[in-house]
């Protein structure tokens, strides 16, 4: 089990997740419509959610030193890259593991 944390017009919240943690992207933005669709996240509820609002987001799979598998939808920043040296720079910081990059 995984906890997915979704980000979408400012608000988040997490959901615990009952999926491998190594899913697709294409999975995960799927089932992140649902959620947001369904209402699963408290203040994430928007009944008529596109089928494509996460398109263009990113997905980021962490590992927190406990052990607890962390899977983030987040939207994409105008600044840095994704496994650039900010990020691994933020993660070192947060104690948190990437799974995979560079």
């Amino acid at each position: 089990m995984a906890v997915l944390n979704i980000t979408y017009q400012g608000n988040s919240g997490d959901y615990d997740l009952e999926i491998d943690y190594a899913a697709s992207d294409a999975d995960i933005r799927r089932i992140a419509v649902e959620v947001v669709r369904s209402g699963g996240i408290r203040g994430l509820h928007l009944a008529n959610l596109p089928d494509n609002a996460f398109a263009n987001y990113v997905v980021d799979r962490l590992r927190a030193p406990g052990g607890e598998e962390r899977i983030y939808l987040r939207p994409k920043v105008p600044f840095g890259a994704p496994g650039g040296a900010s990020e691994r720079e933020a993660l070192a910081s947060s104690g948190a593991a990437p799974t995979r990059g560079k």
